[in-house]
Order: structure tokens, then C-alpha cells, then sequence
């Protein structure tokens, strides 16, 4: 035998007898190839904080379509499920960690429930994070076939869910206008086997701050509430930068909520500032700040991320 065949092979069987997942993440979401959306939001944050990733692109795209204009192409449930063959046949399907984001069709999101059984058959304690990407400020970004979907199928599978205001009243057919409706929503996620629901932002604040609801019925019991301070700009990308950090700082901190949301928080704050700052300083006339401009400055931003200070404190609410 050749030495480079031998080696092959010992690839091959390394590969097919991979060790504990332990902070190993299948992230399932939109990806493009300049800007910070998707998986580009998500992956750096989590290989900053000591996790692997693995992207699954569920759509590529030249640039976020807030542009205005973009080429590029969107993933099918069966290319979907050829990229996820190769993965089992060679033994690499053992993660700790599925997160999911953007998916655009019906079709496609139900070959996920397949996959979620099937990576939790390889490994029984893996934690499904689901960011149920339907739109926003009472807009549907996808097809309103899915929204089912994630009701019957997705959410009772999931571990943890980051809808916003516009998503949790969709998943649950009931409307939020103060912080008990809230609680009622996010009590109706559970009731269908989600153990953390984070609803992402809301309108319960006020001019200055949204506010972000949480629960959790696992561990310490808690429903708890945070100030998100307001930005005079719309940013792109900050729901999935949302979703990777709760997922990374609930595994880190063994699922405190309570410093998760915060540590969450203060690095949103963070990158956001400094997104911010660049924008403004590329336009010191005072004007209309570029799109491209205020793409999230996340590498800017490793110290945020790797060593968050928090400002904000979460409320517990009995």
C-alpha cells in the first residue's frame, strides 16, 4: 500500500469515527457573498467563541436584497438533501448544535424536520436553534405556506426559538399588545415542546428602547425581559448575529438565560455602534448613509464578541 493511500485511509476512518460534537454547529441559512447576512452574520461570532461551523447556504446571493438589486441562486430541498448525503456518508453528520434561518420554500423546510430527526437519532443531545425567518413589522419575507410548517413541524422539535414580535403573533394566531399577551404567545410555544422562547425584539418599549421577552421552562424556570437601546438606522443581518450569540452563550453558560440575553445584548450593542461610527464617518456631509457602509462591522468587532461587557441588566418578572 502507497503511503498517500494509507494516509487516505486513515483520513477516512479519523472522519468516520468522530469524537464528542462538543460545540460543533450545522447552521442552515441565507449566505452572501459581500455584506453580513445569514451565515456570514453567524459564523464568525461562533468560531470567535470556540465553535466549529458547518454552512449549509439555503440561498447564495451577490449582496442582502435590501440593495435593491442581486443576482444568485437558492438551494432546493433536493441539493439540500444531496449536500446533507455526503456529510452521513463520510461520518460527518455529529453535531451539537443545528441552527436555522432564512428558508424560502415549503418543500425545503420540511427536508429539515427530516434532518433534525436524523441528526438526533446520530446524537440524542443535540440543540436545535431556530430562528423562524417570516418576516417582519406585519411583512411576510417568504411564502405563507411555511408558517404551518414552522407551527406543527418545526417549533415542537426545537430547543430553542428567536422569533420577533411579527413571527411569534404569525406561529400562534394571537396578537401583542402589551406584556401579558406576550407571555400568552410565547406559553402557546411552549405548550408545543420548546423549552426557550426569545422573542427577538417587540414594540413593548418605547421611543428609546424595543424590548426583547424571554422564557424558559427547563433548569431554573424564568421569564425575563431586556432593553434593546433604539438605533436612528435600519440594520441588516442583526437577527441572525441574535440567534448565533444566544446559542452560543446558552451552551456556554450551561443555558443562564438571564447572562445569556445579556451578554447577547452587549455585543449587539457593540457591533452596532461600530457599524455605526464607520457609517458616519464615511459620510461627513451628513447625508443618507450607503448600504454598504452600514454592514455589520463584525470583525471590527472580535473583542465585543469574544469578552461582551454587559450595560444592561435583564428583569426577572415572577
Amino acid at each position: 500500500m502507497t503511503s498517500r493511500l494509507l494516509i487516505s485511509r486513515l483520513a477516512a476512518s479519523s472522519c468516520c469515527t468522530m469524537a464528542d460534537p462538543s460545540r460543533r454547529v450545522l447552521s442552515i441559512q441565507s449566505h452572501v457573498v459581500s455584506g453580513y447576512v445569514g451565515n456570514k452574520s453567524a459564523s464568525f461570532p461562533l468560531q470567535v467563541l470556540g465553535f466549529e461551523i458547518d454552512a449549509i447556504n439555503s440561498v447564495q446571493f451577490s449582496n442582502h436584497t435590501g440593495y435593491g438589486y442581486w443576482k444568485g441562486q437558492v438551494l432546493n430541498d433536493s441539493e439540500l438533501m444531496d449536500l446533507f448525503e455526503g456529510l452521513k456518508r463520510n461520518g460527518l453528520d455529529k453535531y451539537s448544535h443545528l441552527l436555522t434561518g432564512y428558508i424560502g420554500s415549503a418543500s425545503f423546510l420540511s427536508k429539515v424536520v427530516d434532518l433534525v430527526q436524523h441528526l438526533r437519532q446520530v446524537y440524542p443531545d443535540l440543540v436545535y436553534v431556530c430562528d423562524p425567518v417570516l418576516g417582519d413589522n406585519g411583512f411576510l419575507y417568504v411564502p405563507k405556506e411555511l408558517v404551518p410548517i414552522y407551527r406543527d413541524n418545526i417549533i415542537p422539535l426545537a430547543n430553542i426559538v428567536t422569533p420577533n414580535q411579527f413571527e411569534a403573533e404569525l406561529l400562534t394566531g394571537e396578537k401583542i399588545h402589551n406584556l401579558e399577551d406576550a407571555r400568552r404567545c410565547i406559553n402557546l410555544l411552549h405548550a408545543k415542546g420548546c423549552e426557550t422562547i426569545v422573542l427577538s425584539s417587540t414594540d413593548l418599549g418605547s421611543d428609546d428602547h424595543l424590548l426583547a421577552v424571554a422564557s424558559s421552562v427547563v433548569g431554573e424556570k424564568m421569564f425575563a425581559t431586556i432593553k434593546i437601546p433604539r438605533f436612528p438606522h435600519n440594520f441588516t443581518g442583526t437577527g441572525d448575529l441574535f440567534a448565533s450569540l444566544l446559542l452560543a452563550w446558552m451552551s456556554l453558560t450551561n443555558k443562564d438565560l438571564k447572562v445569556s440575553l445579556e451578554k447577547t445584548i452587549a455585543t449587539m450593542q457593540g457591533v452596532l455602534k461600530r457599524t455605526l461610527e464607520f457609517g458616519k464617518s464615511k459620510t461627513p456631509d451628513g447625508g443618507n448613509i450607503a448600504k454598504a457602509h452600514l454592514e455589520l462591522r463584525l470583525i471590527q468587532s472580535k473583542g465585543d464578541i469574544e469578552n461582551p461587557k454587559p450595560t444592561i441588566v435583564a428583569e426577572i418578572h415572577s
